[in-house]
């Protein structure tokens, strides 16, 4: 640790993520606050200096510090909010309001606003200068120190990243600037539907042509989408939208890949969402994103099928249907709103 003593940085949230990126930050000596719900989990932390119940392997850095009061990160400069999507705007609300960096680290789209993530932290917390990072990220990998590299998406343009770079950047955690937070939001959270499908055709068994041909055709849902939105191309085109579809869509840690997975096995979906401690944020934001599509006039077939599924359809059922949609040109481009994928 060197002998400048940093303050403190505070996240929000003690899944495996908002643990993985507190062991990170506290990487090089600095103190963390780290907010957890669970009673039981804040002494687990502080005591034993690991998180027992969403992420068992790491053994915590000492000078991570967790609470259960919100209030305790009221004074912290830089704020990392890792709640799942669908409780954002509740949590950030018990956050008292002052002027700090909050950077969005869940992926999601509000269910029944369809708002974004940046949309619902600007309102809950008023005061804030708000940042999105995203990327190709497993938890267990950040927390063990392995390479990452993520799309850091400041709403506060280059002097904002100018202040959060080096309290995130980390020699093992490379952070890429970006002022496209929409474009970051919705890289992270389309991704999460589509890595639901990848993992039903590989529940199904229908080999990695399958797999490869669903990536890149669901990416062209992405784009479609983020165009429509505002999102620029070639953001979708780096870390947090390609780069984390790829990831995500090719292996059983992804929590929503695993969960197609289990559905393309003949598991049901009620009963595989009661079962899970831990959010597949992808099973909330399907039917909302399927909405919002619709309602832009936005082809997204696979998205859309992702919905269906969830909603009791058939896996095979819903394959066979999308195989079965009408031949078409590759390059029509994603301003080509309403026309098949």
């Amino acid at each position: 640790m060197s002998g400048t003593r940093h303050a403190p940085v505070g996240v929000i949230g003690a899944g495996a993520w908002g643990t993985a990126l507190a062991q990170m930050l506290a990487s090089d000596g600095r103190e963390v606050l780290l907010w957890a719900f669970e009673p039981e989990l804040v002494e687990r932390i502080n005591t034993d200096h690991r998180n027992p119940i969403y992420l068992p392997s790491a053994e915590l850095a000492a000078t991570i510090r967790a609470t259960g009061a919100l209030e305790d990160l009221g004074d912290c400069a830089t704020v990392l909010a890792v709640t799942p999507a669908q409780h954002l705007g509740k949590v950030l609300s018990g956050l008292r309001a002052a002027p700090r960096d909050l950077v969005l680290c869940s992926k999601g789209i509000e269910a029944g606003s369809g708002r974004l993530m940046n949309a619902v932290a600007s309102q809950a917390a008023p005061g804030s200068e708000i940042a999105v990072l995203s990327g190709p990220t497993f938890a267990h990998e950040v927390a063990t120190g392995l390479p990452t590299a993520v799309t850091l998406a400041c709403s506060g343009g280059e002097s904002q990243w100018d202040r959060l770079a080096p309290t995130i950047a980390r020699p093992r955690f490379r952070p890429y600037y970006s002022d496209d937070i929409v474009g970051a939001e919705i890289g992270g959270s389309v991704k999460n539907v589509l890595a639901i499908a990848c993992g039903v055709v590989d529940g199904l068994g229908l080999g990695q042509n399958a797999r490869a041909a669903l990536i890149a055709r669901g990416y062209a849902e992405m784009l479609r989408f983020g165009e429509t939105l505002g999102a620029r191309p070639e953001t979708l085109a780096g870390l947090c939208g390609l780069g984390d579809l790829v990831l995500t869509c090719s292996s059983t840690s992804s929590r929503n890949f695993s969960l197609g997975k289990a559905l393309g096995e003949g598991q049901s979906a009620d009963s595989l969402m009661a079962d899970r401690r831990t959010v597949a944020e992808g099973a909330h934001t399907a039917p909302v994103l399927a909405e919002l599509a619709a309602r832009h006039g936005i082809a997204m077939p696979i998205v859309t099928a992702v919905h269906h599924l969830l909603g009791g359809a058939p896996a095979r059922d819903i394959v066979s249907e999308l195989l079965a949609r009408p031949l078409r040109s590759e390059q029509d481009g994603p301003g080509a709103q309403g026309s098949p994928a």
